[in-house]
């Protein structure tokens, strides 16, 4: 009896470890499959087509860097928890096995956010990760889904990847999909399929504890015990980081229930746009005033962004990353262990934190819209603390932008503020630094769905102009023009040369107006105008902004001839 036990045991072992059986499927390229930095972003109705995702998964799998590529490699796996998530996580697993991947790490139920990947990536040394998601875009069967693909220092795709991954999608003509039975990726354990072990993983896990690594958790808990009136509530918009909140927020800082909001990764979003800023997060917004919350924060769809506020009081996201930066070595452990090698912004972001950077000796960049360029910084060791305009903010712990990392080093700001009596409120903060720096008054106007013929022709005069030099020294009401130029941007690191990334006209007085346009697509142009206005008089510290910026929005309009091109009297979003 022992003996056939045996023979069972064996015969099964070697059943689980047989290779499976890989189907060669016919397929035809589908086009448009051209990922963007952020990957590969369509209406969940277009992925669901026979054979869409399929393709695209299978071109990024053959797209994987050598050494090895796909073969043998690691990969992990997660999204933000949109809707289509498990029939793609499905699909993955038969490609991933097709092509000889020796394992997957996935998040359970297919959660993780995109800070959460690019770390487990980091920390397991993965060859890559596949992120299921499309950021801030709303959810659901009627919206968006997306596939992006990170590469081994937990970063977005370069160029050289995400080209070769399109190249492949206009020639594929078969599959090789693995006759595989469904995966459970509900339960945390390992399976074998075939050679592939695949990993479901607890999703917040390894996050948290790299924020614990990263903060004081016992000075917070100390801040909360000494101030048990002190109220924060964070808003999770119903998107990846409502499990992750809850964890650190009510776990591990014994915060109540109630410091949580929208807390459940819900396939649609709860029918709202996940995107946190005034517009989106105005429920957030609304309460934090009518209830007298101390501090309010918080994220998107998948993670990556953040909104911070208190009683009367906005942080934007261009103060936001000079606050951090100032505070850094003070209040948050990882960077008194480590230093701060340098400070980066994306070009249209205000130039608070040049100020920071100035005043504490750090050397500082000014890059192009896309976080990869802030990575190639932090691989190279120059850069330790960055932020763009567009509500994102991150650090070298991980190379994506890191949503709770950012609400987690404001607490921690708070936390020293507090005890070194040096302030109380997010307004206090805000003011302190404004004292010390002056303030940079900045916003952005999106007008979208514009034709996009009158927004290119605006963009071509102005280019005209600048090539001609007719702006120089011309004087705009009480601006007068210092210099104009296409913004280029010349890699220190990758040497590559990223040039038209947006009109910059700034003043003698360091104001300075920006015009881009995204996406030329079948919807129209969006354009959007950034304004800056640097003020030194402490009797401005406290005027809205809005106010403020008038007299050089209404010049930004006169340069750029925007209503006579667009048609266009008010912007559709002001941020």
């Amino acid at each position: 009896g022992q003996n056939l036990a045996l023979v069972i045991l064996s015969l099964s072992s070697s059943l689980t470890n047989m290779s499976v059986n890989v189907k060669t499927v016919p397929t035809t390229p589908f086009e448009g499959q051209k990922p963007g930095t952020s990957g590969l972003r369509k209406r969940v109705k277009v992925f669901q087509q026979e054979n869409y995702t399929e393709n695209f998964v299978q071109a990024t799998l053959q797209a994987i860097p050598e050494p090895g590529g796909a073969k043998g490699a690691t990969l992990v796996i997660g999204g933000d928890g949109r809707y289509y998530i498990p029939e793609a996580l499905q699909i993955i697993a038969k490609l991933s096995a097709g092509a000889g991947v020796s394992k997957l790490i996935v998040g359970q139920n297919g959660i993780l956010s995109t800070p959460a990947a690019s770390n487990l990536i980091r920390k397991f040394k993965a060859t890559g990760g596949i992120l299921l998601t499309a950021s801030h875009n709303p959810g659901g069967p009627n919206n968006d889904f997306g596939i992006k693909y990170n590469v081994s220092n937990g970063g977005p795709a370069p160029e050289s990847v995400t080209n070769k991954i399109y190249e492949i999608t206009k020639t594929i003509k078969e599959l090789y999909i693995a006759d595989i039975p469904k995966v459970d990726f509900t339960t945390i354990g390992s399976t074998k399929v075939g050679d592939m072990t695949i990993d479901v993983i607890d999703s917040t896990e390894d996050y948290v504890e790299l924020m614990k690594s990263i903060f004081d958790f016992d000075a917070l808990r100390e801040f909360f015990k000494t101030n048990p009136n002190y109220r924060i509530l964070f808003d999770g918009m119903n998107g990846v980081t409502g499990p992750y909140g809850y964890h650190l927020f009510v776990k591990e800082l014994g915060l109540p229930e109630s410091s949580v909001m929208n807390f459940k990764p819900l396939s649609d979003f709860g029918g709202g746009h996940p995107d946190p800023n005034l517009t989106y997060a105005h429920e957030l917004v609304e309460r934090v005033e009518k209830e007298g919350i101390d501090f309010g924060a918080a994220s998107d769809g998948d993670g990556d962004r953040n909104m911070i506020i208190g009683k009367g009081a906005f942080v934007t996201p261009s103060d936001s990353v000079a606050i951090i930066a100032h505070y850094a070595k003070a209040a948050i452990p990882y960077f008194q262990k480590n230093g701060v090698n340098g400070l980066a912004r994306s070009m249209p972001t205000s130039q608070a934190i040049d100020l920071v950077a100035k005043q504490q000796g750090l050397e500082h960049f000014e890059v192009p819209t896309g976080w990869k360029f802030f990575g190639n910084l932090m691989d190279a060791g120059r850069c330790s603390i960055c932020g763009e305009e567009s509500f994102g903010t991150g650090s070298d712990h991980i190379r994506e932008k890191d949503g709770l990392w950012a609400v987690i080093a404001w607490l921690s700001i708070i936390a020293y503020a507090n005890k070194e009596k040096l302030a109380t409120s997010v307004h206090d903060i805000l003011q302190l630094h404004y004292k010390q720096y002056g303030r940079n008054f900045f916003s952005r106007y999106d007008y979208e769905e514009v034709e996009s013929k009158g927004a290119t022709e605006m963009v071509e005069r102005l280019q005209g102009q600048i090539q001609s030099g007719e702006l120089k020294g011309k004087t705009f009401g009480n601006f007068k023009i210092a210099f104009v130029d296409d913004f280029e941007y010349n890699d220190p690191i990758d040497k590559s040369v990223s040039s038209n990334q947006g009109v910059r006209i700034v003043f003698e007085d360091g104001s300075r107006v920006i015009i881009r346009l995204s996406g030329t697509g079948s919807q129209g142009a969006t354009v959007r105008l950034y304004v800056e206005k640097y003020s030194n008089n402490v009797a401005e510290y406290d005027a809205d902004t809005q106010k403020a910026l008038k007299p050089l929005i209404d010049q930004a309009l006169a340069i750029s001839q925007l209503k006579e091109f667009t048609g266009r009297d008010t912007p559709t979003v002001i941020t």
